[in-house]
Protein backbone atom coordinates (compact mmCIF):
# COMPACT_ATOMS: atom_id res chain seq x y z
CA UNK A 1 0.00 0.00 0.00
CA UNK A 2 1.31 3.42 -0.83
CA UNK A 3 2.33 5.67 2.03
CA UNK A 4 0.15 8.51 0.86
CA UNK A 5 -2.95 6.31 0.87
CA UNK A 6 -2.58 5.07 4.45
CA UNK A 7 -4.46 7.47 6.70
CA UNK A 8 -2.86 6.02 9.84
CA UNK A 9 0.60 7.06 8.74
CA UNK A 10 0.86 10.82 9.23
CA UNK A 11 2.97 12.63 6.73
CA UNK A 12 4.98 15.55 8.03
CA UNK A 13 4.02 18.99 6.72
CA UNK A 14 6.56 21.11 4.96
CA UNK A 15 7.81 23.98 7.07
CA UNK A 16 6.89 24.89 10.62
CA UNK A 17 4.16 27.11 11.99
CA UNK A 18 4.43 30.71 10.80
CA UNK A 19 5.08 33.35 13.41
CA UNK A 20 2.34 35.91 13.92
CA UNK A 21 3.91 39.20 12.81
CA UNK A 22 2.44 42.48 13.96
CA UNK A 23 1.91 44.61 10.81
CA UNK A 24 2.39 47.80 12.81
CA UNK A 25 5.87 46.75 13.92
CA UNK A 26 7.33 47.83 10.56
CA UNK A 27 5.52 51.16 10.43
CA UNK A 28 6.29 54.60 11.81
CA UNK A 29 3.93 57.28 13.08
CA UNK A 30 4.09 60.87 11.83
CA UNK A 31 2.38 64.00 13.18
CA UNK A 32 0.07 65.88 10.80
CA UNK A 33 0.53 69.66 10.90
CA UNK A 34 -2.14 72.05 9.62
CA UNK A 35 -1.28 75.48 8.10
CA UNK A 36 -0.93 78.47 10.42
CA UNK A 37 -4.24 79.99 9.27
CA UNK A 38 -6.02 77.52 11.55
CA UNK A 39 -6.11 77.73 15.34
CA UNK A 40 -5.31 74.04 15.87
CA UNK A 41 -2.02 72.96 14.28
CA UNK A 42 -1.77 69.32 15.44
CA UNK A 43 -4.68 67.53 13.80
CA UNK A 44 -3.66 63.89 14.23
CA UNK A 45 -1.21 61.18 13.30
CA UNK A 46 -0.66 58.98 10.26
CA UNK A 47 1.50 55.92 9.73
CA UNK A 48 3.60 54.66 6.87
CA UNK A 49 5.86 51.67 6.24
CA UNK A 50 9.50 52.24 7.16
CA UNK A 51 12.12 52.88 4.54
CA UNK A 52 13.19 49.58 2.97
CA UNK A 53 15.59 49.57 0.05
CA UNK A 54 14.29 51.90 -2.64
CA UNK A 55 10.96 52.43 -0.90
CA UNK A 56 11.35 55.67 1.04
CA UNK A 57 8.83 56.38 3.79
CA UNK A 58 8.58 60.11 3.06
CA UNK A 59 7.63 59.44 -0.56
CA UNK A 60 4.74 57.27 0.61
CA UNK A 61 3.42 60.13 2.73
CA UNK A 62 3.53 62.86 0.12
CA UNK A 63 0.27 63.85 -1.55
CA UNK A 64 -1.84 62.07 1.03
CA UNK A 65 -5.14 63.89 1.55
CA UNK A 66 -6.60 64.27 5.04
CA UNK A 67 -10.18 65.35 5.74
CA UNK A 68 -10.70 67.35 8.93
CA UNK A 69 -13.73 69.11 10.34
CA UNK A 70 -13.39 72.89 10.48
CA UNK A 71 -14.87 72.75 13.98
CA UNK A 72 -11.73 70.91 15.14
CA UNK A 73 -9.39 73.25 13.28
CA UNK A 74 -10.98 76.46 14.59
CA UNK A 75 -12.37 75.10 17.90
CA UNK A 76 -15.81 76.35 16.85
CA UNK A 77 -18.74 73.92 16.92
CA UNK A 78 -20.81 76.16 14.63
CA UNK A 79 -18.44 75.28 11.76
CA UNK A 80 -18.92 71.52 12.11
CA UNK A 81 -20.75 71.26 8.76
CA UNK A 82 -17.61 72.29 6.81
CA UNK A 83 -15.00 69.66 5.92
CA UNK A 84 -11.49 70.87 5.09
CA UNK A 85 -9.22 68.76 2.91
CA UNK A 86 -5.47 69.06 3.56
CA UNK A 87 -2.80 67.49 1.35
CA UNK A 88 0.65 66.44 2.54
CA UNK A 89 3.24 68.55 0.72
CA UNK A 90 6.51 67.93 2.61
CA UNK A 91 7.99 65.78 5.38
CA UNK A 92 10.28 67.35 7.99
CA UNK A 93 11.50 64.87 10.57
CA UNK A 94 8.38 63.28 12.03
CA UNK A 95 6.10 66.12 10.93
CA UNK A 96 3.88 66.05 7.83
CA UNK A 97 3.36 69.60 6.53
CA UNK A 98 0.01 70.01 4.80
CA UNK A 99 -1.65 72.67 2.68
CA UNK A 100 -5.24 73.53 1.79
CA UNK A 101 -6.66 71.17 -0.83
CA UNK A 102 -10.40 71.81 -0.75
CA UNK A 103 -13.57 72.33 1.26
CA UNK A 104 -16.93 70.59 1.24
CA UNK A 105 -20.21 70.51 3.15
CA UNK A 106 -21.43 67.54 5.14
CA UNK A 107 -24.30 65.60 3.59
CA UNK A 108 -26.75 66.36 6.41
CA UNK A 109 -26.12 70.10 6.05
CA UNK A 110 -26.83 70.01 2.31
CA UNK A 111 -30.05 68.06 2.88
CA UNK A 112 -31.21 70.47 5.57
CA UNK A 113 -30.86 73.49 3.25
CA UNK A 114 -33.43 72.21 0.76
CA UNK A 115 -36.92 73.63 1.37
CA UNK A 116 -40.29 73.19 -0.30
CA UNK A 117 -41.58 75.95 -2.56
CA UNK A 118 -38.06 77.29 -3.10
CA UNK A 119 -35.90 76.85 -6.18
CA UNK A 120 -32.33 75.54 -5.78
CA UNK A 121 -29.78 77.33 -7.97
CA UNK A 122 -26.35 75.74 -8.50
CA UNK A 123 -23.36 77.29 -10.26
CA UNK A 124 -19.59 77.02 -10.38
CA UNK A 125 -16.83 79.42 -11.33
CA UNK A 126 -13.05 79.12 -11.76
CA UNK A 127 -11.01 81.61 -9.73
CA UNK A 128 -7.27 82.29 -9.87
CA UNK A 129 -5.63 83.40 -6.62
CA UNK A 130 -2.69 85.77 -6.19
CA UNK A 131 -0.34 82.84 -5.49
CA UNK A 132 -1.24 81.24 -8.87
CA UNK A 133 -3.65 78.63 -7.54
CA UNK A 134 -6.74 77.95 -9.63
CA UNK A 135 -9.83 77.13 -7.60
CA UNK A 136 -13.20 75.92 -8.79
CA UNK A 137 -15.89 77.19 -6.45
CA UNK A 138 -19.30 75.49 -6.39
CA UNK A 139 -22.07 77.75 -5.13
CA UNK A 140 -25.67 77.06 -4.18
CA UNK A 141 -28.48 79.53 -3.62
CA UNK A 142 -32.19 79.42 -2.89
CA UNK A 143 -34.93 81.72 -4.10
CA UNK A 144 -36.93 83.57 -1.49
CA UNK A 145 -40.36 82.20 -0.77
CA UNK A 146 -42.96 84.77 -1.77
CA UNK A 147 -45.59 85.58 0.87
CA UNK A 148 -48.42 85.41 -1.71
CA UNK A 149 -47.29 82.15 -3.27
CA UNK A 150 -50.15 79.66 -3.82
CA UNK A 151 -52.87 81.67 -2.09
CA UNK A 152 -56.50 80.64 -2.65
CA UNK A 153 -59.90 81.91 -1.49
CA UNK A 154 -61.22 78.75 0.14
CA UNK A 155 -64.72 79.82 1.20
CA UNK A 156 -67.06 82.83 0.94
CA UNK A 157 -70.02 83.60 3.18
CA UNK A 158 -72.38 86.62 3.17
CA UNK A 159 -72.77 87.81 6.73
CA UNK A 160 -75.12 90.73 6.07
CA UNK A 161 -77.11 91.43 2.88
CA UNK A 162 -78.83 94.73 1.95
CA UNK A 163 -82.58 95.06 1.49
CA UNK A 164 -84.03 93.48 -1.64
CA UNK A 165 -83.85 95.84 -4.62
CA UNK A 166 -85.45 94.65 -7.85
CA UNK A 167 -83.57 97.22 -9.91
CA UNK A 168 -80.19 95.94 -8.75
CA UNK A 169 -81.29 92.36 -9.34
CA UNK A 170 -82.26 93.19 -12.92
CA UNK A 171 -78.86 94.87 -13.41
CA UNK A 172 -77.22 91.64 -12.40
CA UNK A 173 -79.32 89.51 -14.75
CA UNK A 174 -79.63 91.96 -17.65
CA UNK A 175 -82.54 92.27 -20.14
CA UNK A 176 -84.11 88.95 -21.19
CA UNK A 177 -86.58 90.54 -23.68
CA UNK A 178 -83.95 90.83 -26.40
CA UNK A 179 -82.97 87.18 -26.27
CA UNK A 180 -83.94 84.97 -29.24
CA UNK A 181 -85.96 82.28 -27.54
CA UNK A 182 -86.63 80.30 -30.74
CA UNK A 183 -86.61 80.26 -34.55
CA UNK A 184 -89.09 78.99 -37.16
CA UNK A 185 -88.13 75.61 -38.55
CA UNK A 186 -89.46 74.55 -41.96
CA UNK A 187 -90.78 71.05 -42.31
CA UNK A 188 -88.77 68.85 -44.72
CA UNK A 189 -90.42 68.23 -48.13
CA UNK A 190 -90.43 64.44 -47.76
CA UNK A 191 -92.43 64.70 -44.57
CA UNK A 192 -95.16 66.87 -46.20
CA UNK A 193 -98.22 64.73 -47.34
CA UNK A 194 -99.17 65.07 -51.03
CA UNK A 195 -102.66 65.99 -52.22
CA UNK A 196 -105.07 63.04 -52.39
CA UNK A 197 -103.02 60.96 -49.96
CA UNK A 198 -104.60 59.96 -46.73
CA UNK A 199 -102.35 60.45 -43.77
CA UNK A 200 -102.10 57.34 -41.69
CA UNK A 201 -102.99 58.00 -38.14
CA UNK A 202 -100.84 56.13 -35.69
CA UNK A 203 -102.86 54.09 -33.23
CA UNK A 204 -106.05 54.14 -35.28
Amino acid sequence: MAVGKNKRISKGKKGGKKKAVDPFAKKDWYDIKAPSVFNTRNIGKTLVSRTQGTRIASEGLKHRVFEVSLADLQTDEDQAYRKIRLRAEDIQGKNVLTNFWGMDFTTDKLRSLVRKWQTLIEAHVDVKTTDNDTLRMFCIAFTKRRPNQNVFIRKVKILKAPKFDLGKLMEVHGDYSKEDIGARVDRPAEDTPMEGEQQEIVGA
